[in-house]
């Protein structure tokens, strides 16, 4: 069981009942003498994505979840479920759409690399690999004299995803994409 000192961001952990992944940590010292450091923390109700703000000292101890990560492959979509394929045992997991929303842009059929946290065999959440590679399919044509500049135009992908993008890159052109920030990485 951590302390609330020891917790880590996509920590899960069981708050009366409910798994809470660890969004963000907030570390506050007081400038009182004998006051102790106060880690306010975000959390994300799995599944869901509920919202969910607790303030704790360092020896507050937090009850952990046994999480289980497994490798996997993203299949296909079917009304509001994801299903992913595990690259071991070719199980499937089903995740709701709900508990992975801000990845989903990111994910193509057949995508590789795919980490499927479980919680008794359930699948709570996913890790997409840190750069993915996608070929624009719509975007204003490409200027010969742009790499010098640093500006940029809007660019469409085949899953709906839409960045901004160097303006020298022309539809049919693969990009690498940082997953986390949602931003043009380098060309693939």
């Amino acid at each position: 069981m951590p302390k609330a000192s020891e917790l880590k961001r996509n920590q899960v952990v069981d708050i009366d009942g409910k798994l809470m992944v660890v969004q963000q940590i907030d570390v506050r010292s007081p400038t009182a003498r004998g006051a102790s450091t106060l880690y306010r923390v975000r959390f994300s109700l799995l599944p869901g994505g509920g919202k969910h703000e607790a303030t704790y000292t360092g020896d507050d101890i937090l009850k952990d979840v046994a999480l289980e990560r497994r490798t996997a492959s993203y299949l296909y979509r079917e009304d509001n479920l994801y299903y992913f394929m595990d690259a071991e045992d070719y199980s499937q997991y089903g995740i709701d759409a709900s508990a992975i929303e801000g990845q989903v842009p990111f994910l193509i059929e057949n995508m590789e690399g795919i980490m499927v946290s479980l919680v008794d065999g359930q699948a709570i959440s996913i890790q997409l690999p840190a750069i993915v590679v996608m070929e624009i399919v719509e975007t204003v044509p490409g200027m010969k004299a742009a790499s010098a500049t640093g500006r940029t135009k809007a660019a469409k992908f085949a899953n709906g995803l839409e960045i901004q993008v160097p303006e020298y890159l022309e539809a049919g052109e693969k990009v690498k994409i940082n997953t986390e920030t949602g931003k043009f990485s380098s060309r693939a």
